[in-house]
């Protein structure tokens, strides 16, 4: 299980650790998990998207826990400096307005189930745009354009992630 935690902790995962541990998931069947087990494990869509691209690398072979154990292959950096690099970055942060009100009109299991479809079409329109989400704050999300990827049009990327996130 040890080697699940690893791995997950260096796909940026690290927080769902504990639930994969719960559920008695290894790498024997790590390959077979599919979105809708995910999601019963409480992981956003944008996370899960991002595991279930981890775990098709990884392959059906009799070596999947060996080479899974490592961290995922980084690309080639060419002309490495040692001076810091300088570049813009976009930051956007989604908030559903009225949640307060919203929270004493619904059940818990039902607002629950509302943060969820929330998180996870910001978190789908924001991983779309080539951004990154940084954290879960309530009922935000906050999300970097230009990090770890920079992109020429970061901004209008963002802009455009928070139109399609809740239309």
């Amino acid at each position: 299980m040890s080697d699940v935690r690893q791995w997950l902790e260096a796909l940026e995962l690290g927080k769902y650790a504990d639930a994969f541990a719960e559920n008695d998931i290894d790498f024997d069947v790590l390959t077979e998990l599919a979105d809708d087990d995910l999601k019963e494990l409480g992981l956003s869509l944008g996370h899960r998207k991002k595991l279930l691209k981890a775990t098709n690398s990884l392959g059906d072979g009799p070596n999947v826990a060996t080479a899974s154990a490592t961290a995922p292959q980084q690309p080639a950096v060419e002309n490495v400096s040692a001076e810091a690099e300088r570049r813009q970055l976009t930051v956007m942060f989604c908030d559903l307005v009225g949640s307060t009100p919203l929270s004493q009109r619904l059940d818990p299991e039902d607002l629950r189930e509302l943060m969820r479809h929330y998180q996870d079409a910001v978190a789908g329109a924001v991983t779309r745009y080539g951004g990154h989400i940084a954290k879960y704050l309530g009922d935000g999300v906050l999300a970097y354009f230009g990090w770890p990827q920079a992109y020429e049009d970061q901004a209008e990327r963002a802009v455009r992630a928070g139109m399609d996130a809740c239309p």
